[in-house]
């Protein structure tokens, strides 16, 4: 069996490599072709060219790209045509892997799988229709979104979310994390200002002024802030200018799977955080760390996006759990003082959200058959009938 892959960020990447590390398991003879991040690389993927070219969210943000991104659309789009796998799986990044799967569609016969649902239930619904006329399957992550795609006469598999399955922090990892920075037993605060370069660069300055109001409150604490890979250095950068000390666990001082046990670590160990939108809230959740969620787009983006929003909160876990229970400050409000006020809250009453975490991982399938295995499992059932 050969599977082509296209994965365009840090998210899309730890799903692509479950399903590949599940296809593995259920296919052994299966091989993979590509675009991929490190995680994929470690499953046997030798990526076509480096998938942060395509770390590229927003409507302002990627007219400047839009030449190059463009190109590799219809790159990897013919690399497809003239490979004939058995099946496309796209992950994530909906503006580059649909306009792959579109023209693959129109040049050949080739399935198309596309894993992470697109958030019709939050903006702009009639993508469901549209979609059905060149992707054949969907892998979805959360319980609710099959019913908003099966209408159109696709195949919509929910297949849990691997974060739900992973292994969480060791003890033994946790002391070595401690020991390696020398955190002693200081109480532990995650920063995690994103894994694209145009949202840390847009969240560095609000982000250091909100955690140098909160520490003056809560001095004891020390600051870990895990890097994604492709921004580490931009990180890096910008933790130098905040008017307080924070330590940089930066990937590439590591290999994939050590970086992978360092940042559970720091997930595991850490009472409180706070992180830019997106995929890291599930993670926070699976460890059991109370967050505050802060963001701001391009103001372009950010206008056209927010008038065709249809949901009062873009935080997973709230939605999953159907609480509001995890503060998010977006566009003008995400400002420092209320940040680092939502900070001192949530620290001072935490068990709301870790309620709401239960909740959220019960759903997502903690407990049950692992979503990188399932959605492995969905994919060949579909191929098969």
């Amino acid at each position: 069996m050969r599977v082509f892959l296209v994965a365009g960020e840090a998210s899309g990447d730890k799903l692509g490599a479950a399903l590949m590390a599940g296809l593995k398991e259920l296919q052994p003879s299966v091989t993979f072709d590509g675009v991929g991040g490190p995680l994929m690389q470690a499953q046997g993927l030798s990526s076509r060219f480096p998938m942060e070219e395509l770390s590229v969210m927003g409507i302002a943000e990627v007219l400047p790209k839009y030449r190059a991104l463009k190109a590799r659309i219809r790159e990897t789009a013919q690399a497809v045509v003239d490979t004939q796998p058995d099946v496309l799986i796209s992950v994530d990044s909906p503006d580059f892997s649909f306009r792959v799967a579109k023209l693959v569609r129109a040049q050949s016969k080739v399935r198309t799988v596309h894993y992470v649902a697109p958030t019709v239930w939050a903006w702009r619904p009639d993508r469901a229709a549209k979609i059905a006329q060149y992707i054949d399957h969907l892998l979805a992550l959360f319980p609710f979104e099959p019913p908003y795609f099966t209408p159109h006469g696709m195949d919509c598999d929910f297949v849990g979310h691997p974060i739900a399955s992973e292994p969480t922090a060791k003890e033994d990892d946790v002391a070595a994390l401690r020991s390696r920075y020398g955190l002693g037993d200081a109480p532990i605060f995650l920063v995690l200002p994103g894994s694209r370069r145009g949202e840390v660069s847009r969240l560095q300055e609000v982000f250091g002024k909100a955690l140098e109001q909160f520490l003056r409150k809560s001095p004891e604490r020390k600051v870990l802030v895990p890097a994604a890979p492709g921004v580490a250095d931009l990180v890096t950068q910008a933790v130098a200018d905040w008017p307080v000390p924070a330590i940089v666990l930066d990937p590439n001082d590591a290999g994939v799977e050590e970086f992978e046990v360092l940042k559970r670590a720091a997930f595991g160990t850490a009472d409180l955080a706070l992180a830019a939108s997106g995929t890291v809230s599930l993670e926070l959740a699976a460890a059991d760390t109370p967050m505050v969620i802060a963001y701001r787009m391009h103001w372009l983006t950010a206008r056209i996006i927010g008038a065709m929003l249809r949901i009062d909160t873009v935080t997973l876990v709230n939605l999953v759990s159907n609480t509001r229970v995890v503060p998010e400050y977006l566009g003008a409000a995400c400002t420092p003082e209320q940040i680092s006020n939502a900070l001192i809250e949530v620290s001072g009453a935490p068990q709301p959200q870790l309620d709401a975490m239960r909740v959220t991982m019960e759903r997502l399938g903690r407990g049950q058959t692992p979503a990188g295995l399932r959605a492995a499992q969905a994919v060949l059932n579909r191929m098969n009938t």
